[in-house]
């Protein structure tokens, strides 16, 4: 009786699971933006721990260092045509790691390689700053050469009517600022829909998040945007 007991308990435990992984939305990840998928932990008998938020941590170097945790917009009824995107903290330039990066390139080139996830601007003498940084999700990355026609501190974000049609509750329009998906600078690529942008979600970067654009930590962009001029070529790679 108590073998047959224990098995009933266990077969209660199995049917009150979760499935074993689940969508942790980023900052703004109900935007379709920045989706993450992460394994659940589980627990005994299968049982799925609940998951706790965790204030986001100090930006330090990456952006001002006692920036309250922002709490995501919500999203209600019909889409708003403009959203404020809240203030425009003064963010230093970080510089990444310099490395050796002979692949051919010339002298102030910048190249995205997906597969790594690093965005390398060569220096010459066979050496480049390496960030890291995210890419598309599946389904949205794009390869090719773009050059850099324009740069633009804390921009305001108009969502494309192909996202728009994805996500039909986007507000038509966000102001530039601390909440704005596209963090401190963006760095538009020719006449396309993509950028070169800061993320006031850090935990994206190293991951393919995006819906194309090229993602980085705000203070990486910052310091690219510093290196970069209208007309620098952009090579986006596998």
């Amino acid at each position: 009786m108590r073998v047959r007991h224990l098995a009933v308990v266990a077969g209660l435990f199995f049917a009150m699971a979760s499935p074993a992984s689940a969508e942790i939305p980023g900052a703004y990840g109900m935007w379709g933006e920045m989706p993450r998928s992460k394994p659940a932990s589980g627990g005994g008998f299968g049982m799925v721990k609940p998951k706790t938020q965790k204030a986001q941590p100090s930006l330090g170097a990456f952006g001002p260092g006692t920036m309250k945790p922002q709490k995501p917009p919500q999203f209600s009824g019909q889409p708003k045509a403009l959203m404020q995107g809240g203030g425009k903290p003064a963010i230093s330039a970080q510089s990444p790691q310099v490395v050796s990066y002979g692949k051919g390139y010339g002298k102030g080139t910048v190249i995205v390689d997906q597969s790594q996830k690093k965005l390398y601007y060569t220096l010459g003498n066979g050496q480049a700053y390496a960030y890291p940084v995210a890419v598309g999700k599946k389904g949205f990355k794009w390869t090719g050469t773009q050059k850099v026609s324009g740069i633009k501190a804390w921009p305001d974000w108009v969502p494309p009517a192909e996202m728009r049609q994805r996500k039909p509750h986007l507000p038509m329009k966000m102001t530039g600022g601390i909440n704005n998906p596209l963090g401190a600078k963006a760095i538009y690529l020719g006449s396309s829909l993509y950028r070169i942008h800061g993320t006031n979600d850090s935990g994206s970067i190293g991951t393919e998040a995006s819906s194309g654009c090229i993602r980085m930590h705000n203070g990486h962009v910052v310091h690219l945007a510093k290196l970069v001029k209208s007309g620098t070529p952009v090579h986006v790679v596998n």
